[in-house]
C-alpha cells in the first residue's frame, strides 16, 4: 500500500472496522516513514459468476437483470421494499453453495419460492413470464397449485 502523501511502501494499520455484510473493511493507516494518516477501503473479489441458459448459451450472472424482474413482479405491491433481501438471500445461497454457474432454471425457481413466501400476486406475475404462460388455463393450474 503506497501511502498518498509521500509515496513510501511503508505503512502500519493503526485501526480495522468491518464497514458492511458483504465483507468491505476499512483501515486506518500510519506511514512509517512520513508519519501521515490515511483511509483505505478493501473489497473481496467476487468469483465470476455464470448463468447457462436454456438454449445453452452462457453469460454473466448480472443481480440487475434479476432485481428488474423481482420489481416488476412487485410492483405496486406491499413487498416491493423487499427486493433487495430477496436479491441478498439468492445471492448468498449461490455463493455458499460454491457455484461458478448456475442453470437459469435453478435461479428461476429460487426467486419463484422466495416470491411464493411473500406475495402471490407477485408470484403469479412472475412465474407468467418464467414460465412462459400462453393462456389463461396456464394461470389457473398455477393457482391451483398455491
Amino acid at each position: 500500500m503506497k501511502c498518498p502523501f509521500c509515496q513510501s511502501n511503508l505503512s502500519k494499520v493503526v485501526d480495522k472496522r468491518s464497514v458492511d455484510s458483504r465483507g468491505e473493511v476499512r483501515r486506518r493507516r500510519e506511514c512509517l516513514k512520513c508519519a501521515k494518516r490515511f483511509t483505505t477501503y478493501e473489497i473481496l473479489a467476487e468469483i465470476e459468476l455464470l448463468v447457462l441458459k436454456k438454449d445453452g448459451k452462457r453469460q454473466p450472472f448480472a443481480k440487475e437483470k434479476l432485481q428488474a424482474g423481482l420489481r416488476k413482479a412487485l410492483e405496486k405491491r406491499p413487498g416491493i421494499d423487499k427486493v433487495s433481501e430477496i436479491l441478498d438471500r439468492i445471492e448468498g445461497r449461490i455463493r455458499t453453495k460454491g457455484l461458478k454457474e448456475i442453470p437459469s432454471q435453478t435461479l428461476g425457481k429460487w426467486v419463484l419460492s422466495e416470491l411464493k413466501k411473500l406475495d402471490s400476486v407477485a408470484y403469479l406475475r412472475f412465474a407468467s413470464v418464467y414460465r412462459t404462460f400462453s393462456d389463461p388455463k396456464d394461470f389457473k393450474k398455477e393457482l391451483e397449485t398455491l
